[in-house]
């Protein structure tokens, strides 16, 4: 059961902008520079998967977010532990599918650059975001946020 406690995780910058950044500035790199990633048939196939995963892995995010009222807004607090939808498969499906995205974006592109950014990225994400949102969940819910982080794997 969650305590009354309106203590949110907090984050530097917000998630979809630690994403979109980098990659932007990726792209723009590439476009100054370009320098391929993957053979072309290989890229736009990965990278149509990659993207269209990301897309799904969002939406289903979304909805099982919206359907228990819970806040998708990392810095609003949650009154809910949710385990199930793609909870059941992985502890953060929000960074998963933004980094799927990333990199089916990535990826369809054929540019080196972004790609080289994501691992600061995921570094980021890791560090300022769901390390606090851990801390969070384990404050707010306690043993029930510690058997369930047992259960699924912090991305896959």
């Amino acid at each position: 059961m969650a305590n009354e406690d309106p203590d949110p995780p907090g984050f530097l910058l917000p998630p979809p902008l630690t994403y979109l950044l980098p990659l932007v500035f990726g792209l723009l790199l590439d476009r100054r520079i370009h320098v391929p990633l993957l053979p072309r048939s290989l890229a736009r196939s990965l990278g149509w998967s990659l993207l269209g995963g990301g897309v799904l892995l969002n939406g289903w995010f979304n909805f099982t977010m919206r359907r228990t009222d819970t806040p998708i807004n990392p810095r609003k607090p949650v009154s809910k532990l949710l385990t199930d939808g793609p909870f059941r498969y992985t502890r953060n499906p929000a960074y998963l599918s933004l980094t799927m995205i990333y990199a089916g974006v990535t990826t369809l592109r054929n540019a080196l650059w972004p790609i080289l950014f994501l691992p600061l990225v995921l570094y980021d994400i890791q560090r300022d975001q769901i390390e606090r949102e851990e801390r969070y969940l384990e404050r707010t819910f306690g043993e029930e946020y510690l058997a369930y982080k047992r259960r699924v794997r912090r991305w896959v």
